[in-house]
């Protein structure tokens, strides 16, 4: 099983990234997935998901700011993020949930964003 992320970089508020995940070793299709990320001296939290059936769920803190997408065909998840905030710089990985029971256990190694002027 293998996570791949990448997109990450620096760039200032108001700016935008584009965090893509490339996976593969497991049967992508049929596997929720999600970001989350991790800021310095925080705690993980989860940033949006996308289940098999295409339903997506935001954070309230990213919330019509970042959209996340899946390409099935293709194994990858991606993550459009616009309007970036200093309060968005973290670490981001992508992660993905293959029991259907909420609990991700397949995890990327992450990509730093930062967001800074």
């Amino acid at each position: 099983v293998q996570l791949v992320e990448s997109g990450g970089g620096s760039v200032q508020p108001g700016g935008s990234l584009k965090l893509s995940c490339s996976a593969s070793g497991f049967r992508f299709s049929t596997c929720a997935m999600g970001w989350f990320r991790q800021a310095p001296g925080k705690e993980r939290e989860l940033v949006s998901t996308v289940r098999t059936s295409g339903t997506t769920t935001y954070a309230d803190s990213v919330k019509g700011r970042f959209t996340i997408s899946r390409d099935n065909a293709k194994a990858t998840l991606d993550l459009q993020m616009n309007s970036l905030q200093t309060e968005d710089t973290a670490v981001y990985y992508c992660a993905a949930d293959c029991l259907g029971w909420g609990v991700f256990s397949y995890w990327g190694q992450g990509t730093q964003v930062t967001v800074s002027s």
